[in-house]
């Protein structure tokens, strides 16, 4: 019967073959072995449709995890924000750790009692009206399974601290280790002082002894540091976590990898086999790693950093396309196929952001030369040179092409956050365009689906920019109306194009003063679908420049509909003619 369904599972019936898979099999098989025909099902269409979130969350919500009656009960506790210190990004920031994770702690362990604690009671409040203080795709679907239990709810947000505290058995933090702003290791080096604030804090309000768990990135020899503290009584383990912002749900049902740190001591390594058998509940042992905390640590700044250089390398490709006429698209497809290099973040962009890659290289940067060991951090250090040239090169090239200036000119910017599905911008490479383009004079008008218009207007100012020449637009419609250019910042998936087919040129010519946007109507119904770049072509100002800052869209398409496209790394018949003018 399974075979059968595996054979015949064909594009958008995931659901369906999922749901007839339940009941035929769930009784009679254990639910991990489910889960893996789950997996099959999805892997087996993923070349033809994307393991798009909304199916993986359905996979996991026909799953009921039965309750075991032999297992003791334990209570983990997930730390985000416990000090007063004051933080300015605070207001803003996304819990992209500690709500994700613990529920799908509390999803896939129905038996063990989670509690989600922050000082910030206007996030707790949100947490526990079922709508997350942030987007991820998958999370308030998931959290709504949990919370709809019959048996009980075995997930809790509070304010209350040390009773959570208290009746805890595990403690996880994942606690924000932004870069030290003053004192020693000044824009470079982790700062721990939120992290040991909360290691005290459960000092004092614990009355036995806990398991500490580490999941922030943090420097080598942190889950030493913490253990000296006076006062402690626990075990403290290092777990950082893998997950990336937008796919956080996807990547905490399935992991890659799951990484335990620990000392080597009978107390420590019982420790870490308590924190392994968590995540047995859903992760496969061959995937559970027990090391040493240093290299636990470690390992953590040593992905990011490696993942953030794989795109500088690709971003560094992408300048000689531009100048040799060649596409970053296929050099990277080729480089892609060869097996030693693999397809992963082979993506040229207009520059990588978040709050992790920058952040952990500079602390890998700090640890090298505190170590004396200047080539290493001079190594790293050129993947952050080659990011900052990449955002400053797109900007030149946009002002170039608009015959070396943008004063006076619109220009709409759609996309704000520092890649899809998420709501967090956090270093990302618009805010720097966005600035420059203003320095510049020109008039932006800005438009994310999913970044609120207070968040953008405090990253532009927090930027150095203050002008008054910039607007937050309420739709992708009103940005581009009359604008000079637009500039795919953020590849969003309702930005895309349409793939060209065809002859699809204007035959008549439009006015091209501003007018108010008729149709597609400019209303929230309209978010979540793909643009008409037919009406949008049709409301902006000769030449219609188009700034495709991730290849998301369509050149083909577009041109035939009369646009001036660029993009990354593209050897465009315009990229030609830059150079042409340059030459003169």
């Amino acid at each position: 019967m399974v075979s059968i369904l595996l054979d015949k599972c064909k594009v958008g019936m995931v659901p369906e073959v999922l749901k007839i898979l339940r009941r035929t099999c769930l009784e009679a098989i254990h639910p991990n072995d489910y889960l893996a025909l789950c997996k099959e099902v999805i892997c087996k269409v993923g070349s033809e449709e994307p393991r798009s979130l909304s199916v993986l969350a359905q996979t996991f919500l026909l799953v009921d995890v039965p309750y075991p009656s032999d297992e003791d009960f334990q209570l983990v506790v997930v730390i985000r924000h416990i000090t007063d210190a004051p933080d300015a990004y605070d207001e803003f920031l996304p819990d992209v750790l500690g709500g994700p994770l613990a529920t799908v702690i509390a999803h896939q362990c129905p038996d063990i009692q989670v509690t989600v604690v922050d000082k910030n009671k206007e996030r707790i409040d949100a947490w526990n009206t079922g709508i997350p203080p942030l987007y991820e795709p998958g999370l308030e679907a998931v959290l709504s399974s949990v919370r709809q239990r019959e048996t009980q709810c075995n997930l809790t947000f509070s304010t209350d601290i040390d009773q959570a505290i208290r009746e805890a058995e595990i403690i996880m933090l994942c606690i924000d280790t932004p870069t030290k702003g003053d004192g020693i290791g000044k824009g470079m080096a982790l700062d721990l002082a939120n992290t040991q604030a909360a290691v005290r804090t459960i000092a004092q309000a614990a009355e036995s002894d806990k398991i500490v768990v580490e999941k922030s990135t943090v420097p080598c020899g942190t889950a030493d540091k913490i253990r000296d503290l006076n006062g402690c009584r626990f075990e403290v383990l290092s777990n950082p976590e893998f997950l990336s912002e937008g796919t956080s749900i996807t990547d905490l049902f399935y992991p890659t990898k799951v990484l335990i740190g620990h000392q080597e001591k009978p107390s420590s390594r019982k420790a870490a086999e308590e924190l392994a058998a968590i995540y047995t509940r859903w992760v496969s042992p061959e995937l559970i790693i027990t090391m040493d905390r240093w290299s636990s640590e470690l390992s953590k700044l040593a992905a990011n950093a490696m993942l953030a250089q794989r795109i500088s390398s690709v971003n560094s490709l992408s300048a000689i396309c531009e100048a040799v006429g060649a596409d970053i698209e296929s050099v990277s497809a080729s480089c892609g196929m060869d097996p030693r290099i693999g397809k992963g973040m082979l993506k040229s962009t207009l520059g990588w952001g978040g709050g992790c890659f920058e952040k952990d290289i500079l602390c890998l940067i700090y640890l090298a030369r505190s170590l004396g060991l200047t080539p290493v951090a001079n190594y790293w250090a050129s993947v952050i040179e080659m990011n900052e040239y990449q955002k400053s090169r797109f900007f030149m090239r946009i002002v170039s092409s608009m015959h070396g200036s943008v004063g006076g000119k619109a220009i709409a910017v759609l996309g704000f956050a520092f890649k899809k599905n998420t709501s967090d911008t956090k270093n990302s490479a618009a805010i720097s365009l966005v600035r420059n383009l203003l320095q510049e004079g020109a008039l932006v008008s800005i438009y994310d689906p999913m970044v609120p218009r207070d968040r953008i207007l405090t990253d532009v100012a927090a930027a150095g920019s203050h002008s008054t020449s910039v607007q937050v637009s309420t739709s992708a419609y009103e940005a581009c109306n009359g604008a000079d250019a637009v500039v795919i910042a953020t590849e969003w998936d309702e930005f895309q194009t349409p793939i060209a087919t065809g002859d699809v040129r204007m035959t008549t010519a439009k006015d091209t003063s501003i007018e108010e946007p008729q149709s597609p109507p400019s209303t929230p119904d309209n978010k979540g679908k793909n643009l008409n770049w037919e009406w949008i072509m049709n409301h902006m100002r000769p030449p219609k420049f188009i700034f495709d800052g991730r290849n998301i869209l369509d050149r083909q398409y577009l041109e035939q509909l009369g646009a001036r496209y660029i993009g990354i790394g593209s050897g465009s018949k315009w990229g030609f003619l830059e150079r042409a003018t340059h030459s003169l």
